[in-house]
């Protein structure tokens, strides 16, 4: 019987296919973009195999881009008229199964479907990775920790592979709030593999929730040749960066890693970037700063991908780019377009229909009115919705751009009170960060109280001078 390199038994597949496989995984684990010739080359040598062709499903959606799940759910239903799933072992019958839901735009069903492989399976790497994806796009932090938290103890000590385990695990602590196990499980993960860009990340966004921005620079610039180029995440890690610089107060280097590694005319114009691109520059445009001309063209590229509705947290950044650069009536244009694609018959089990309209639309709405200046509501839509944003996916950081919007609307509505409500719950997370310090000197200047003023700009003086003496970021290569 042919195996994986972690014991799991491989239906229909070869010797030569089970290396393919196997390069595949560690490819996937690393979000290196060999995975995708790797797994052109399983297909090649067992194109009956069910585990082949669910990876090759898996990475059509793993993008959010529409059009490349569209041609891996064509080519999967090809694939799957001709197998009798039924008579599938348990294993391959699981992941063709999470494939098909996942293809379909059940992503709920899917990651259920994995979570159930791996109460059998706890060392299928590939179940465990795609499935901790699937907690991130549908925002559920409990089941990002417990999936992985579940399967650790199937992974002994001395496995290489382990601490691209423990990589993923300290992203779901971090979610779930538990940011000092979080930081212990990243770090020994990068111990053990320093390439392990997904636990780097995990550390990154543990010092980003704390507000321990002078740490998170070091951090990136001590391990900038594992992270910054060649892998798939390498653009998401740079948007962490910048965040760190808008905290020292450095819009300047903030712009300068949006030119060099978010957003220019040599980019790709994927999604997953655009949408850090977009949430860079809203950020800035929240903190009174300008980024010149990089809206518009941000906005050319949403515009001329013409996406359908296909996942709402990329719906949210295309309209943060289209207000940034005052296309209101584009942003208005995808609102009615999504609202008419609700108004249609379609299955329930299509987890964006509740997504785009429980948090998607609302979410749009507010940012539009935003852009008119009609903060009472924005408060209004938001409000609600606060502690309810995780539904539509995303991070916590990814997140808090919308947190910052409901904030910045309070104060400029006059909200006092909500808004002395919202900076103090922010301040007790993040007694550190110089943006709350602001928001606090903002309220108090609207209550007249300048000592109270005086205090908050101290801090946050004190809290971005000390960012600035970590940020020695300069504009990065591709």
């Amino acid at each position: 019987m042919v195996t994986d390199q972690y014991g799991n038994p491989l239906h229909e597949c070869t010797q030569e296919a089970a290396a393919h496989l196997d390069r595949a995984v560690g490819s996937l684990l690393h979000f290196s973009p060999e995975v995708e010739q790797a797994v052109d080359d399983a297909l090649e040598s067992a194109p009956t195999s069910p585990v082949a062709q669910s990876f090759a499903a898996y990475l059509g959606a793993l993008g959010t881009e529409p059009g490349d799940a569209l041609a891996a759910r064509r080519r999967f239903d090809r694939y799957a008229a001709g197998v009798d799933v039924s008579s599938l072992p348990v294993r391959e019958r699981l992941h063709v199964a999470a494939a098909s839901a996942w293809l379909a735009g059940d992503l709920l069903r899917a990651g259920g479907l994995l979570e159930e492989l791996s109460l059998v399976c706890p060392r299928d790497a590939l179940a465990l990775a795609v499935g901790h994806q699937l907690d991130f796009f549908t925002g559920d932090s409990v089941r990002l920790r417990d999936r992985i938290g579940g399967a650790l103890s199937a992974w002994d000590a001395a496995d290489p592979h382990r601490g691209l385990m423990l990589g993923m695990y300290a992203f779901g602590l971090e979610e779930s709030g538990h940011y000092r196990l979080a930081e212990e499980a990243g770090l020994a993960a990068v111990e053990q593999n320093p390439r392990d860009v997904w636990a780097i990340h995990a550390v990154v966004h543990t010092y980003e929730m704390q507000g321990r921005v002078s740490e998170g620079i070091g951090y990136l610039d001590a391990r900038r040749d594992d992270w910054a180029r060649g892998n798939y995440l390498n653009v998401h890690n740079w948007w962490h960066y910048s965040l760190y610089a808008l905290e020292a107060g450095d819009t300047g280097t903030a712009l300068s890693i949006y030119d060099a590694a978010l957003h220019n005319d040599s980019s790709a114009g994927l999604a997953m970037e655009l949408l850090d691109a977009a949430a860079l520059l809203w950020r800035i445009r929240l903190g009174g700063g300008e980024s010149g001309p990089r809206c518009g063209a941000l906005a050319d590229a949403w515009a001329s991908r013409a996406d359908p509705p296909f996942y709402a947290f990329n719906d949210v950044h295309a309209v943060m780019s289209y207000v940034g650069a005052g296309r209101l009536g584009e942003a208005a244009r995808l609102i009615a377009d999504r609202r008419r694609w609700l108004a249609q018959e379609g299955p329930d089990t299509v987890t964006n229909r509740r997504m785009t309209a429980d948090i998607g639309l609302p979410v749009c709405e507010a940012l539009v009115a935003h852009g008119q200046g009609k903060h009472a509501t924005v408060v209004e839509l938001l409000w609600p919705l606060r502690r309810r944003l995780h539904e539509f996916g995303g991070s916590h950081a990814q997140r808090d751009a919308l947190q910052k919007t409901l904030l910045d609307s309070a104060l400029r509505s006059g909200r006092h009170e909500l808004a002395r409500v919202l900076i103090s719950e922010r301040i007790g997370l993040r007694p550190d960060s110089s943006y709350n310090w602001a928001a606090r000197a903002r309220l108090a200047d609207a209550l007249g109280d300048a000592a109270l003023a005086a205090v908050a700009r101290d801090h946050e003086r004190d809290a971005a001078a000390a960012a600035a003496e970590a940020c020695t970021a300069s504009a990065p290569g591709r």
